[in-house]
C-alpha cells in the first residue's frame, strides 16, 4: 500500500517516549516518582467466557472484576486511569510552581499562584460567599429589563453563559474566516428531556435539582420561604427554555444549526434581547453577520422575556452565577454542589482538593500548564513519530475508500481530496498561547477564575471577522481525548492520551494498533460519518456527493443506527442509534482501517500471521487491544445519563457492536454463523 508503512508503523514499538512505569529504565529518569500508567495485560481476560458469545466479557471480564470504580469517579475506564497518571504529573509541576520562589519564570508564577489560591481551603472558607457578593448585588440592583440584559452580558463575561450560549467559529460556508455564533442554552440539567419527560428517574432528578437550588440559595442568606420561591422561579424558567430547545439528535445534522443572519435580522425575530447592545456590552467588535444555531429558540424565549416577571429573571440569573461559581467558593457551597452531582451521577466521593485544583488550573491556564506537562511527557520526537503513524492510517483509509463497491468514482475522487487535506495536530500546539495580560493573584481564587474567563472570552471575541487560525487547539495538551473537526477538517491528538493502554511501547504492533491505531482510524473516519461527510475538504458545509452515493451512504448508516438502537444499555433503556451514529460509524470504520494497517505492516516486514504471543495470533491480539481500551465499570446513574445525552455508546457496545460486524473478527476467533458475535445482517459503511 505504501513504501513508508513499515517505517511508520514501527513507531508503535519505539515511539512516544512517554513517562510511565517503564520510564524508570530511561537515562536520567527525571520522572521516576510518577505512577505507572497500566497498559494491556493478559490477566484482564475472562477465558471462561466465549469470545463468540460475548467478546466484551471475554476481553474485559477479569479487568472489570479487579478494577472497581474509585469513590471519586462515576465510571472507571482507560481514560480515567490515564487521567490519574496525568493528575500526578501535573501535581508535581504545580506544587513546584506554587512554591513562592522569586526565581520562577512567568509561566510558573501564573500556574503556581493560581494553584496556590485554589489549594488554600482555609482562606476560601473564611471568605465564604463574600467574593461573589459584588456580582450578586449587581443583579439585585436591576430595576429594568435593559439593566437585566446588561447584567446578563456581565454574567456571560464571567464564563457562565446563562440563557444562551455564544462563541466564535469558522463560517460554515467560508471556513477561512471566523463568525460569531449564538445557540440555545441556559439549563442546569444535562438535557431538555430531564425537564419534559416523566420517566421515574427524571422526576426524581427534577426534585433533586429543585431541592438543591433551595439549599444553595439558603447558603447565600435566603430564608426557607425565599429559597423555595427562588427554586420555583428557576425551575419554571428552565422548563420553558427546555421546551424551546431543539432535540440533541436533530442537532446532529449541521444544516439544523446553519442560520446566518445580520444583527438586524436577529433583532426582528427576537427584539426583546437587545442583541446589538448585548454584543457591545460583552466587548465584541462590530460584525456584519452571525450564525444562529436555533432561531426558534430565540423567538420563543423572546416572548418569555416579556411575559415572565423581572424578579424571576433576576433570580434565574443569580442562580446561574451561583451555580457556575460554586466550585471556586467555600466548602459548604462545594459540598452542596457535590451532593447534587451525586444524585445525578452516583459518584460516591468528592475528588481530593488537589485534583480539583489541577482541573481548575488546566481550565484557566491550559496551555501554560500544558507546556510544563509536555516537557515531562512528550517532546518533539514523540510528535514526529506520532505523525508518521497517522500517515500510515491515512494511507489505509485511502485504500479503503478506493475499494468501496458502493461509491462511484466521482464521489471517491472528492473523498480522496478531503482525506488528503486533513490537518494533523499531534501532542501540543506549534505556538503556545500568551497569558501575559491575565492577572493572577495568589490569594484570590474566584477572582482568578473570573479574570481568566474574561481574558479567554475577550480573546475569543476578538477573532470575529478575522481569518481562522489553523494553529489553534480546542483542547489542552494534558487532555485525555482526541477529536475531529469538520469545520476545520483536522484531527487533534493531545499528548494526554498518547500513553498506555492506547499506546504502550512495551507491546507488539497488534495491541497498539488495536489501541491508538484504532483511535486514529476512528477520528479519521469522523470526516466521513453522517455529520462529517457534509463538510468538504476546506471545512465548508457543502454537499460533494452524487445523489446516488448519498442515498447509498444513508442506507448503510441507517443499518448501523438500527443495529445500535437494538442494544439494551440498562434495564429497559436502549441506545439511541441516531444520537450515537457518528461515533458508531467511526468505531466500525476505524477498526477496519487500523486492521488494514496492521496487515500491511506484517506483509512488508514478513511477519508470521499465525505467530502466537501469550497464545494469541496478531489478529486476535488486535481485537484484544481494542477491547482493553473500552473495558468499563460505570454507575447505573451515569450510564442512564450517558445513554440520553452522550453521542458515544457505552463500552460494552463499542466493543461488541464493532466485532459482530467484522468477518475478520469472526475468522480470527473461529465464530460460526448464528453466534451472538456474528451479525446476521452485518453493517458496513467504511
Amino acid at each position: 500500500m505504501c513504501k513508508y508503512l513499515f517505517r511508520a508503523s514501527l513507531v508503535l514499538l519505539f515511539a512516544l517516549n512517554l513517562v510511565h512505569g517503564q520510564a524508570s529504565k530511561d537515562a536520567g529518569n527525571k520522572n521516576a516518582d510518577l505512577p505507572f500508567a497500566p497498559g494491556f495485560n493478559i490477566g484482564g481476560l475472562d477465558k471462561s467466557a466465549d469470545p463468540c458469545t460475548d467478546f466484551y466479557q471475554y476481553a474485559c471480564g477479569n479487568w472489570i472484576k479487579n478494577n472497581p470504580i474509585p469513590p471519586d469517579y462515576t465510571d472507571w475506564i482507560s481514560f480515567n486511569q490515564i487521567q490519574e497518571y496525568n493528575y500526578a504529573v501535573m501535581r508535581v509541576v504545580l506544587e513546584k510552581s506554587a512554591a513562592n520562589d522569586p526565581r520562577r519564570d512567568a509561566i510558573d508564577r501564573k500556574i503556581g499562584d493560581f494553584y496556590s489560591a485554589c489549594m488554600d481551603e482555609e482562606a476560601l472558607n473564611k471568605k465564604g460567599v463574600a467574593p461573589l457578593k459584588p456580582e450578586l448585588d449587581r443583579i439585585a440592583a436591576v430595576t429594568t429589563r435593559a439593566q437585566f440584559l446588561a447584567a446578563l452580558a456581565r454574567v456571560s463575561l464571567l464564563g457562565v453563559s446563562p440563557l444562551f450560549s455564544e462563541g466564535v467559529g469558522p463560517d460554515l460556508h467560508d471556513s477561512t474566516h471566523n463568525i460569531a455564533t449564538i445557540d440555545q442554552g441556559g439549563l442546569t440539567l444535562p438535557d431538555r428531556d430531564y425537564y419534559l419527560k416523566d420517566d421515574p428517574d427524571m422526576v426524581t432528578i427534577r426534585q433533586a435539582v429543585n431541592d438543591h437550588i433551595k439549599k444553595m440559595f439558603a447558603l447565600i442568606g435566603q430564608t426557607p420561604e425565599q429559597s423555595a420561591q427562588s427554586a420555583a422561579a428557576v425551575m419554571k424558567i428552565e422548563t420553558e427554555l427546555a421546551r424551546s430547545a431543539m432535540d440533541r439528535t436533530l442537532r446532529r445534522d449541521p444544516a439544523s444549526r446553519d442560520h446566518a443572519m445580520t444583527i438586524a435580522e436577529l433583532e426582528k425575530i427576537a427584539p426583546s434581547f437587545g442583541f446589538e447592545r448585548y454584543f457591545a456590552a460583552v466587548g465584541a467588535p462590530r460584525f456584519a453577520k452571525l450564525n444562529v444555531g436555533n432561531p426558534d429558540f430565540f423567538t420563543r424565549v423572546n416572548a418569555l422575556i416579556d411575559s415572565i416577571p423581572l424578579e424571576s429573571w433576576k433570580t434565574y440569573l443569580a442562580w446561574q452565577l451561583l451555580n457556575g461559581s460554586a466550585t471556586a467558593l467555600s466548602d459548604d457551597i462545594v459540598q452542596e454542589d457535590f451532593k447534587f452531582q451525586q444524585a445525578l451521577t452516583g459518584q460516591q466521593q468528592l475528588q481530593a482538593r488537589w485534583k480539583r485544583c489541577v482541573n481548575a488550573t488546566d481550565a484557566a491556564l491550559g496551555e501554560a500548564l500544558g507546556q510544563r506537562y509536555v516537557e515531562k511527557t512528550f517532546g518533539e520526537d514523540g510528535k514526529r513519530r506520532m505523525l508518521k503513524m497517522v500517515d500510515a492510517l491515512e494511507k489505509a483509509l485511502k485504500e479503503d475508500i478506493g475499494g468501496l463497491p458502493w461509491m462511484t468514482d466521482t464521489t471517491k475522487k472528492q473523498a480522496q481530496i478531503k482525506l488528503a487535506a486533513i490537518r494533523n495536530k499531534i501532542g501540543f500546539p506549534d505556538r503556545w498561547r500568551d497569558y501575559g495580560k491575565l492577572e493572577i493573584e495568589r490569594g484570590d481564587m474566584l477572582g482568578n477564575v473570573q479574570r481568566a474567563a474574561i481574558f479567554e472570552g475577550n480573546r475569543v471575541l476578538q477573532k470575529i471577522g478575522k481569518p481562522v487560525d489553523n494553529t489553534e487547539w480546542a483542547i489542552t495538551p494534558p487532555t485525555v481525548n482526541a477529536y475531529y473537526s469538520g469545520e476545520r477538517n483536522e484531527i487533534v491528538f493531545p499528548a494526554g492520551i498518547l500513553q498506555p493502554p492506547f499506546f504502550d511501547r512495551s507491546m507488539d504492533d497488534a495491541i497498539n494498533l488495536g489501541g491508538i491505531g484504532l483511535v486514529i482510524g476512528h477520528e479519521l473516519t469522523h470526516g466521513f460519518d453522517d455529520e462529517g461527510r457534509k463538510f468538504d475538504a476546506q471545512g465548508n458545509l457543502r454537499d460533494w456527493w452524487t445523489a446516488k452515493d448519498g442515498e447509498e451512504f444513508e442506507k448503510r448508516a441507517g443499518c448501523i443506527a438500527d443495529e445500535y438502537s437494538g442494544f439494551t444499555a440498562v434495564d429497559d433503556l436502549k441506545l439511541n442509534g441516531r444520537l450515537t451514529l457518528g461515533e458508531n460509524t467511526a468505531d466500525n470504520g476505524g477498526a477496519r482501517i487500523a486492521l488494514m494497517a496492521l496487515h500491511e505492516l506484517m506483509r512488508e516486514s514478513k511477519q508470521d500471521a499465525n505467530k502466537l504471543i501469550d497464545g494469541f495470533t496478531p489478529d486476535q491480539r488486535f481485537f484484544l487491544g481494542y477491547g482493553r481500551v473500552w473495558c468499563e465499570n460505570i454507575t447505573p446513574e451515569i450510564l442512564r445519563l450517558s445513554v440520553r445525552v452522550d453521542p458515544h455508546s457505552p463500552g460494552r457496545w463499542r466493543i461488541n457492536g464493532v466485532v459482530q460486524n467484522m468477518p475478520e473478527f469472526q475468522k480470527a476467533f473461529g465464530c460460526k454463523a448464528g453466534r451472538p458475535m456474528v451479525s446476521e445482517k452485518a453493517c458496513r459503511v467504511w
